[in-house]
């Protein structure tokens, strides 16, 4: 396995699957948001309220760049990378996604998101992207991301299968 990159909505499971996974093959693992947030020194709830939305979305990309760098990109790359829900949203993250390693969308109904986020989610430090209900705004983000998602990954698996399933199909899907 070289870069594994996990994109897909937020409450996916992105960082749980990768970090169970990255221990497994005993490789780095980094989660772009994490990373951001140690950078800026701030969680995403005050760079959004500080810089909006597109400030996010310009440290979102240099995390991203940082993250595959601190993987050994473009030497010697090997890690697995949990990417915010948005990271798809910028053309030139796609792009690189796609050519610095496997990307695999982790894919769940909106049903099982918006429970996922309503029992841990964190408003505090993930803001409202609409505005909206926690439902209402699952379902709206992911209808307007998933052509993305789709677009950018190599393979897309089922989020909603126990973690210690989808590692075991992840190593069979990207074997080291």
């Amino acid at each position: 396995m070289s870069l594994l990159f996990l994109v897909g909505p937020r409450a996916c499971g992105k960082t749980t699957i990768g970090r169970r996974l990255a221990q497994s093959r005993r490789i780095p693992f980094i989660d772009t948001d994490a990373l951001l947030q140690e950078q800026a020194g701030r969680t995403v709830a005050e760079i959004v309220a500080e810089e909006g939305w597109p400030g996010f979305r310009r440290r979102e990309t240099d995390a991203l760049l940082e993250a595959a760098r601190r993987c050994g990109y473009p030497d010697a790359p090997r890690g697995v990378i949990a990417t915010g829900g948005g990271m798809v949203l910028a053309e030139e993250n796609r792009r690189f996604l796609r050519q610095a390693g496997t990307v695999v969308f982790l894919q769940a109904p909106a049903s099982v998101l918006a429970a996922r986020l309503a029992r841990h989610g964190l408003p505090s430090q993930r803001p409202s992207l609409t505005g909206g209900d926690i439902a209402r705004e699952v379902e709206t983000v992911l209808a307007e991301r998933l052509p993305l998602y789709k677009a950018t990954a190599r393979h897309w698996v089922d989020a909603t299968l126990p973690v210690a399933s989808l590692c075991a199909l992840l190593r069979r899907l990207c074997p080291k």
